[in-house]
């Protein structure tokens, strides 16, 4: 079976029930937001990678990536947040916790750690994202059409995927509701939703995990082959 995961943003206990509920030998394929907000972004990342799992590129990886390229050139120091306090604000600074790589000083300040060994696990994970793609399009047909996964709705640019830069911007932070004429049937997660509906030509497959809004706070994912969608609770 093949099952389409919605954002876990760091939300590891929680991935760990879902897959109870698959067969043993079910392929994953992650919509991308793997990190940020939850307590445990690093093991999320260790997970994916480590059993080489498909994952698109989601908007938090992004701009992980941003920070690191800067972080990268200066460590131990910590970059100004000028430019990265969008990330840091939305769910970095969880991440950079994960990785034991930051504390918050007597002023409340944040500083690097200054450990080697995890600021290389750190860059490890850096060069991984940096090769996640931005689209999969799937051995599968949904409603006569080709079934391709993003982080947002990828519809509206389809046709424009050669031109990186345009592609990239939708598909990273639209937050579009895809046409009904779509020449692609899209998987994507980013906009979060109280349920999945499953008889549209789109499926958005983030239930909120991360989130403690009435109705959200669930990880979901959808099995292609059963044309079903399974939940579990945030832990």
């Amino acid at each position: 079976m093949t099952y389409v995961i919605g954002d876990v943003h760091g939300e590891f206990d929680t991935l760990k029930a879902l897959l109870n509920k698959f067969p043993d030998d079910s392929k994953l394929i992650f919509v991308g937001d793997l990190v940020d907000r939850g307590r445990k972004s690093k093991e999320v990342i260790d997970f994916v990678k480590d059993n080489n799992f498909l994952c698109v590129l989601g908007n938090h990886e992004k701009m992980m990536i941003d920070f690191l390229i800067e972080f990268e050139k200066i460590y131990p120091k910590f970059p100004s947040l000028n430019y990265h306090h969008r990330w840091i604000n939305n769910g970095g600074k969880q991440t950079l916790f994960s990785y034991e790589i930051i504390k918050i000083d007597s002023d409340g300040k944040i500083i690097c750690t200054k450990d080697d060994k995890k600021f290389k696990k750190l860059m490890e994970h850096f060069f991984w994202l940096k090769k996640l793609p931005l689209y999969l399009e799937l051995p599968f047909k949904k409603n006569e059409k080709p079934i391709v996964v993003t982080h947002s709705c990828a519809t509206d640019v389809w046709s424009k995927r050669e031109k990186e830069l345009i592609f990239e911007e939708e598909v990273l932070w639209s937050r579009k509701e895809p046409k009904a004429d779509a020449k692609i049937f899209n998987i994507f997660g980013h906009s979060i939703q109280k349920e999945i509906d499953i008889t549209k030509h789109f499926i958005n497959v983030d239930t909120g995990c991360c989130y403690d809004k009435e109705g959200y706070g669930r990880l979901s994912a959808y099995c292609i082959e059963k044309d079903e969608v399974i939940y579990v609770n945030r832990i």
